[in-house]
């Protein structure tokens, strides 16, 4: 018992809010107390007032006692240190009592002796060291019951893969839903009272496995026990037992507080990386290898190179940067001007370390020379380069990934075939199915490597591990499913897993947006805007109280606009490439660019667009811009001769008012409630984005026809009507283009062929 005694006194370090914050109040009223025996001269006022606060103490103290004294009656192994501690905490409580009231007869004139000071400092110490004892022994209680029921989980589930009748799994599978049900509740308040950050993505990353395992276990079982001849389906339930096995070694890992010996009775074996969710940091990532070495180099600023150790230092700092970018030069997927790139910006990055090593050598005192000063200035900037490179080249890998959308068609073709039973069929496109979750693991990869908070490495971690776990596991369903095309159990199956699939493409292109965020200075993770937000939504004029997305329809959201923001900057970089940019086409195609861009924030709750009714309003702008657009290019292709771009780009046009159509019939559909409101958001956002889409390859065909047959875009042939200037669009004429006002009884928008002047002015600084 004194080594368990030993160990609760070393270990104080607080983990948990709740521990934190119930000492808070202690620590102020002692700090009260240890802070009045430091002035000379006190009131009797004050002498009364601190003496209620040590009788207020030691009453509290006495309370406090009570409750841990009971916890160390249900609780035989913690009985004698929590007995010990509360004897201790009440002993301190009474010091600090008695304290306090010889202050009442003192002559407050005079200064307090050092050893009354001692005293209450030493009592004060006590207390505190106490309490935290007392309470860091609860806390123990409390991991000691989750540790039981994810105990309680892991028997079930080890139950469950025994047995061999329906009747016996549907009676063991209500049991072990029963007890998962209790361990969510305890690991979701668990993780939301740890205080470090790291831990609680480690706890939220493990839950997260739970839960999609949980899904895909019991049509896997149910698979497995109709065809118990089926290696295919036999392999895919075993996988999905692994993956929760793991899961619930990883809680224990983080209740205990990383320990790899017994805690109260529970031992853990995990082994660090078996979960995929990141347990130390013993793999280097490039952002931090690049923080380490910029720390050193500006370190050389005080330190300079007088050490002999020093030059070392900083080429292996910068050894360690070289050895984690070759991930990205590695790749198959970094384009090869980009691998290039990186290889120059490493080789300079030495080069500019050598000059620097060379003017701290010469050095003869600790005063920073001017050509020092400037190589230290110099490194650091190049691997900012190189940081700001790395950060663009993962970037460019998830927006090409995500733009192909080839999971979806993917899945479809793997059902398809999997129903018509065609096992050749579904073998072709496993192969397929791996070359692309090889390139979502490397995405995971990249952006491990670009992440600058442990939080962010930990997602991208587990991230890779779901991917892949289920890749894997969705192609054997597939297989099974080919084996026996009529077996509905089969099917149900590879639906689960499909849908576990999509969702985790979701979760991944949330990562990329929040690593992206991060990466760009928007340290705070935005808020995500509800909906429905206040406001009218379609032909329902019933204003509706906001309503929490679900992380999937946050992630569908992200991903569209994150689609839609690519499609913008495409549209831009073709706008640009045009000598004259005061034309009608180039006007009109930056304008609904401005407008897409808005609705692009409005996804992730940032921007003027505050609610669906503004979304909604904006995208109705953007369909009418896109009919004027449609005739201006119409009488612009009547310009080019006949050829093989002049029906490419009456190809492209031909789709826009169709696109526009769709787009204004989701709109004027009515909405009620936060399901019918999101869909219409969903499809809006979509069909703003072919539409984009579209237009951008009307304008860059446009560019090409007016560069190669030298057509004189700038002006509108038959003497039309040029675009306004912008001052001239904030005098409102009531040209054509300005005849149509529209009020809003919510925001009072107001709509122009410029777009809303509110919208593009945010837009602009947003980009810039």
């Amino acid at each position: 018992m004194a080594q368990s005694k030993n160990d609760a006194r070393l270990s104080l370090e607080i983990r948990t809010k709740s521990v934190e914050q119930t000492l808070i109040p202690l620590v102020t009223q002692i700090t009260t107390l240890v802070n009045h025996k430091d002035r000379p001269k006190v009131t009797d006022k004050t002498a009364r007032a601190l003496i209620r606060v040590g009788q207020a103490v030691s009453a509290a103290v006495d309370r406090f006692v009570i409750v841990g004294q009971s916890i160390a009656d249900d609780n035989d192994d913690i009985r004698q240190d929590m007995c010990e501690a509360c004897e201790e905490a009440r002993s301190a409580g009474v010091s600090i009592q008695k304290l306090t009231s010889v202050d009442r007869t003192s002559n407050y004139s005079t200064p307090k002796t050092f050893t009354e000071k001692t005293a209450m400092v030493r009592a004060a110490r006590q207390l505190l060291s106490a309490v935290t004892r007392v309470l860091l022994l609860a806390d123990k209680v409390i991991v000691k019951q989750l540790l039981l029921s994810k105990d309680k989980v892991l028997s079930s589930l080890n139950e469950l893969d025994t047995v061999t009748t329906f009747t016996d799994f549907v009676n063991c599978f209500s049991r072990f839903g029963n007890e998962m049900v209790e361990l969510a509740h305890l690991t979701g308040d668990r993780q939301n009272d740890l205080k470090g950050e790291k831990q609680r993505a480690q706890m939220g990353a493990a839950r997260a496995i739970l839960e999609k395992s949980t899904m895909m276990l019991l049509p896997s079982c149910k698979t497995c026990l109709r065809h118990p001849d089926c290696d295919t389906a036999r392999l895919n339930r075993e996988g999905v037992f692994v993956q929760m096995r793991r899961a619930l070694e990883m809680i224990h890992y983080i209740v205990t507080e990383g320990g790899t010996g017994q805690v109260n009775g529970h031992s853990c074996s995990l082994n660090n990386g078996d979960s995929g969710i990141c347990l130390d940091n013993a793999h280097h990532s490039t952002s931090r290898a690049v923080r380490e070495f910029e720390d050193l180099v500006e370190m050389t600023r005080v330190t300079g190179l007088t050490s002999s150790s020093s030059p070392d230092k900083l080429t292996s700092a910068l050894d360690v940067v070289v050895e984690t970018a070759q991930d990205f030069t590695d790749s198959a997927y970094t384009p090869h001007e980009n691998r290039e790139r990186i290889i120059d910006t490493l080789n300079c990055m030495r080069a500019e370390l050598q000059l620097l090593i060379n003017a701290g050598l010469n050095q003869r005192d600790l005063n920073v020379s001017l050509d020092m000063e400037t190589a230290i200035l110099k490194t650091v900037s190049v691997s900012k380069c190189l940081k700001k490179l790395l950060q663009d080249t993962a970037m460019e890998q998830a927006s090409e990934l995500f733009k192909t959308n080839e999971d979806h068609d993917l899945l479809k073709c793997l059902k398809g075939a999997g129903i018509a039973g065609e096992a050749e069929r579904v073998e072709e496109l496993t192969v397929k199915f791996e070359e692309h979750m090889e390139q979502l693991e490397e995405v995971c990869k990249l952006f491990r490597h670009i992440a600058t908070t442990e939080p962010l490495v930990i997602a991208a971690d587990h991230n890779d591990s779901i991917i892949k776990n289920i890749g894997p596991l969705t192609m054997m369903a597939a297989k099974t499913l080919s084996q026996y095309p009529n077996s509905k159990i089969a099917r149900e199956n590879l639906d689960t897993f499909s849908d576990a699939w999509e969702s985790q493409i979701n979760d991944l292109s949330v990562l990329v947006k929040e690593v992206n965020d991060v990466c760009q200075g928007r340290m705070d993770k935005p808020v995500y805007l509800s909906l429905p937000r206040p406001g009218k939504h379609g032909t329902t004029s019933r204003g509706l109280r906001p309503v929490k997305l679900d992380a999937e329809e946050q992630a569908k959201i992200a991903k569209l606009g994150l689609e839609m923001k690519l499609i913008t900057s495409e549209m831009d970089a073709e706008t640009d490439k045009w000598e004259e940019p005061d034309n009608d086409i180039v006007k009109r195609a930056k304008n609904m660019s401005s407008m897409a861009f808005s609705m692009y924030l409005f996804t992730r709750g940032e921007g003027p667009l505050k609610t669906t009714h503004d979304l909604f309003v904006q995208a109705e702008y953007f369909a009418e811009e896109g009919n004027k657009l449609y005739k201006t290019v119409r009488e612009f292709a009547d310009r080019v001769p006949i050829c093989v771009h002049r029906e490419e780009l009456l190809s492209h046009l031909d789709r826009i008012p169709s696109y526009c159509q769709q787009l204004q019939a989701t709109l004027k559909s009515s909405t009620y409630g936060k399901s019918a409101t999101f869909n219409k958001v969903d499809s809006a956002i979509q069909e703003t984005k072919n539409l984009m889409n579209a237009i951008a390859k009307v304008v860059t065909t446009s560019f090409i026809c007016a560069t190669k047959y030298n057509i004189d875009y700038r002006r509108s042939p038959g003497g039309s009507r040029r675009w306004r200037s912008q001052s001239s669009a904030d005098a409102r004429s009531n040209s054509s283009d300005n005849e149509s006002v529209y009020s809003s009884s919510a925001d009072g928008m107001q709509r122009s062929s410029s777009s809303s002047r509110q919208f593009s002015s945010n837009n602009s600084l947003d980009r810039a």
